[in-house]
């Protein structure tokens, strides 16, 4: 008994010493000018001690639709960053925001926990010479700025943009939930990824592969490396190689977006060690590279460096269409890089306009510029809607008066206004039939009532329109089967077997000549009212038909 007493007894105290540690729920809020770093602090280290992150027991499914992850050099519609933190980092936002949203041709979505933060954007942005008209506000507290590791990643479902969401690896309750209020507010689908994840410990090209390092086992000490990769094969479409980490000592986030990132389809960047060759992070780096070599990519390397415990790299860098923005430094130890890092992104994206931003005042919090940044690929469809029809697609069975859902989903680069229902009984060579129109959830379900009617070739079809009168379709990829009242094919057909054979011509021969007048019953193919030669020249020409 004593030694439990004992054992309750020092639980207690260290959770209120831990406790004593930590800050307040409303103190991890930097709207007091406090700017927590990318890595852990030793106050949350502290907490996760006493109250480990865990993912979420209730979670959504998985995507339903063929999915595609798309590479951060398509084609963007925004990017998303989190207006906090010190005056230097808000300074480099500024800048940010004004050469994405004029040179880079994209929005600027602005995610702000209080109207402070967000006038403040407003003059920053303004001063730096942003286009104003392509920034838009969203009201989500916030704990940090490193969007990067806490902010949606965008799939294509069925072509249409949905947002995959894993839970943060740091106990920042507000960042972990913005992802959350952000889906809610732009009316997007959200799904739960089940691992515990830092978002730049993740870099793909678009489709396949996609990378990250084994930080990812440690964060997930409950699932094997086969099983991450799988978890990811199935909601984000992509085979996922590990690779390993640099040490703690070198970068405390252990994150890959701090040592490569793919530039297109068929270029990769690849930081290099020259002053430090030989080193742990040095030999990561060059087998990664040499790896890539052998796959058949291109690969260029810039430099990289740590000093006094800071992580210098220059591939931790946004691509926003045609700009890309690269990090430079004023520490005069890694300042003579660079020129050479600026040298060697111009030979990796010839074409591109490359902007170069002080970077200084946020290196040191263990992270620059692409891990403040989140990417919103374009609509699929560029001006045009996107629709997904999620169910049914074909294979399935119907009888008459059964209940369907019919589930669709939709995208649009300004906005769905409405959907439509359609149903084909020919395969899709006509859509005749309107179940609905004019709906107005861009995703949604109509319950459908299945009609009392025959077909093996049924086809769903949805329509999604925009303000413009432009629209998107999709459909199932197979027939659907309504087994309702059967159309005889066959005019011939006298005994109602399906047929026209020898016994209809037995039934049309025995009534030849009888007339409506007559007691006529069977025989009467024309409907004029006898039993005549014309019958018989329709029944010969259609001799043979059969269901």
């Amino acid at each position: 008994m004593t030694s439990r007493l004992w054992r309750s007894a020092y639980s207690v105290l260290a959770v209120a010493l831990c406790c004593s540690l930590l800050p307040a729920a409303d103190s991890f809020l930097v709207d007091d000018g406090e700017a927590l770093p990318r890595n852990m602090t030793a106050r949350e280290k502290a907490l996760i001690e006493v109250e480990p992150i865990q993912i979420p027991a209730i979670r959504t499914g998985a995507p339903v639709g063929p999915v595609v992850t798309p590479g951060e050099y398509v084609a963007t519609e925004a990017i998303i960053v989190s207006w906090t933190g010190t005056t230097g980092w808000l300074n480099i936002l500024a800048q940010m925001g004004a050469q994405i949203t004029t040179v880079g041709d994209a929005d600027l979505h602005v995610i702000h926990g209080s109207t402070a933060a967000r006038n403040d954007a407003q003059s920053r942005l303004t001063n730096a010479g942003a286009n104003m008209s392509r920034v838009k506000y969203f009201p989500i507290s916030l704990n940090s700025i490193w969007v990067r590791d806490y902010g949606p990643r965008f799939i294509y479902e069925g072509g249409v943009r949905t947002i995959v969401d894993h839970t943060y690896n740091r106990p920042r309750p507000q960042d972990n939930a913005m992802p959350t209020s952000y889906a809610a507010q732009r009316d997007i689908i959200r799904y739960d990824l089940p691992l515990i994840h830092g978002g730049g410990n993740y870099h793909l090209f678009s489709e396949d592969p996609g990378f990250a390092t084994v930080l990812i086992d440690d964060e997930n000490p409950g699932l094997s490396q086969s099983q991450i990769i799988a978890i990811w094969q199935q909601y984000q479409n992509m085979a996922t190689t590990l690779t390993s980490a640099f040490p703690t000592s070198v970068d405390s986030t252990q994150h890959i977006d701090m040592w490569m990132i793919p530039v297109s389809d068929t270029t990769i960047i690849v930081s290099e060690w020259p002053a430090q060759p030989g080193t742990v992070q040095a030999n990561i780096c060059n087998a990664f590279a040499s790896t890539m070599q052998g796959l058949g990519y291109t690969v260029f390397r810039t430099p990289a460096r740590t000093v006094s415990g800071v992580h210098y790299t220059y591939t931790n860098s946004v691509i926003c269409n045609d700009l890309i923005l690269i990090p430079s430094y004023t520490n005069s130890t890694v300042s003579p890089y660079n020129a050479q890092a600026l040298a060697v992104w111009q030979a990796a994206a010839p074409g591109k306009t490359i902007v170069q931003i002080n970077c200084q005042a946020i290196v040191t919090a263990a992270g620059v510029m692409h891990c403040i940044v989140k990417h919103v690929p374009a609509n699929s469809g560029g001006e045009n809607p996107v629709a997904h029809l999620r169910t049914p697609r074909g294979g399935e069975a119907f009888d008459p008066d059964d209940v369907v859902v019919i589930e669709w989903i939709s995208d649009d680069d300004l906005g769905v206004t409405a959907i439509d229902v359609l149903l084909s009984i020919d395969g899709g060579d006509t859509f005749d039939t309107v179940l609905a129109s004019g709906l107005t959830e861009k995703d949604g379900t109509f319950v459908w009532t299945v009609p009392d009617l025959y077909t093996e070739e049924g086809v769903i079809r949805v329509v999604a329109w925009d303000a413009d009168g432009n629209s998107g379709t999709d459909q199932g990829d197979g027939f659907i089967t309504i087994n309702g009242m059967i159309p005889n094919p066959c005019v011939g057909d006298i005994n109602g077997d399906f047929k026209t054979d020898l016994n209809d011509f037995i039934i049309l021969a025995g009534n030849f000549g009888m007339t409506e007048g007559a007691g006529l019953t069977d025989g009467d193919l024309n409907g004029d009212g006898a039993v005549d030669l014309d019958d018989f020249i329709i029944l010969a020409g259609d001799f043979g038909c059969s269901l």
